[in-house]
């Protein structure tokens, strides 16, 4: 299927559905979002490994003129910061934890609420973990890989409660009282390289994650970013050749290229520059699909 008959399938059911919640709200979404939620209190997850947490290194343009509709919901308590898990702020970085960097979700944010009516707030719940596999989030099998990781690694983990999958859907279960969830940010794949069941990995997470919510994947798209690209001689470029199925696999979903987007020297991680432009892609491409709703 074409990604233009993609789009006008997501486009046709997130119609249907804004008339059905118009009749009656409790038929359009979960119980958690029909509740008393605020619908243009739009709400977005965000998941991955370290590129989605953000390289550590904010640069000081970045911390400044973020639009206070432009929120996030800590998953993990922000010492430093005066952040407690479970409480929204200003989406100025760090979004994932107080040690992570600037991050796509930082640019998409910022490019949605540029984008979309006054009226309307964007928030975003950002659960990465730097260096784990896509089997990480996997909620029946993540004990398994869990055991094998660095201690380094397990102390992110621990952080998340022991399993970021769930803390994930707990922080979302939450959002779902102030807003309304429209949609899911992946980046993930440097640790799954050559990885071609990668894409059925992605739907089954995905699939639990609509489910979990009580959601409608027609009325919740998948964003999932490439990898630094072969033009940055990413070091898991060919990882981005498996990514391109996921489409394939996972209906509403779309690929967001990292074609020139800058990368560090690790040829892994994006440099600010990099997470700016990435970011903005993520944000376009949401902004396609909402406002012809």
């Amino acid at each position: 299927m074409s990604r233009s008959m993609r789009r006008r399938d997501f486009l046709i059911a997130s119609a249907a559905a804004a008339a059905s919640l118009a009749a009656s709200p409790a038929q359009g979404f979960g119980l958690e979002q029909a509740a008393a939620a605020d619908p243009n209190f739009f709400v977005f997850l965000a998941f991955g490994q370290s590129n989605m947490e953000g390289f550590p290194g904010i640069e000081p343009q970045d911390q400044v003129s973020v639009d206070p509709r432009f929120r996030m919901l800590a998953a993990v308590d922000f010492p430093a910061l005066g952040r407690q898990k479970g409480e929204w702020y200003d989406a100025i970085p760090p979004l994932c934890r107080s040690s992570t960097g600037l991050c796509p979700a930082d640019y998409f944010g910022r490019t949605l609420v540029r984008g979309l009516p006054e009226r309307s707030t964007v928030g975003v719940i950002n659960v990465a973990v730097a260096g784990c596999k896509i089997e990480l989030f996997d909620k029946d099998n993540y004990q398994t890989y869990a055991t094998t990781v660095a201690s380094w690694m397990t102390k992110i983990i621990t952080e998340y409660g022991g399993s970021p999958y769930q803390r994930l859907v707990d922080m979302a279960k939450l959002a779902q009282q102030r807003g309304v969830i429209k949609g899911i940010l992946l980046h993930q794949g440097e640790s799954n390289p050559n990885d071609t069941g990668w894409p059925d990995k992605v739907a089954k997470i995905y699939g639990d994650l609509i489910r979990d919510l009580n959601l409608k994947a027609a009325e919740v798209p998948l964003l999932a970013g490439e990898t630094v690209n072969a033009d940055q001689e990413g070091a898991t470029a060919a990882m981005n050749v498996i990514i391109a199925e996921l489409p394939r696999v996972v209906p509403h979903s779309y690929v967001i290229s990292s074609k020139g987007c800058e990368a560090r020297r690790d040829r892994l991680h994006f440099t600010p520059a990099g997470y700016r432009e990435l970011g903005r892609r993520y944000g376009e491409t949401m902004l396609e699909l909402l406002r012809a709703v």
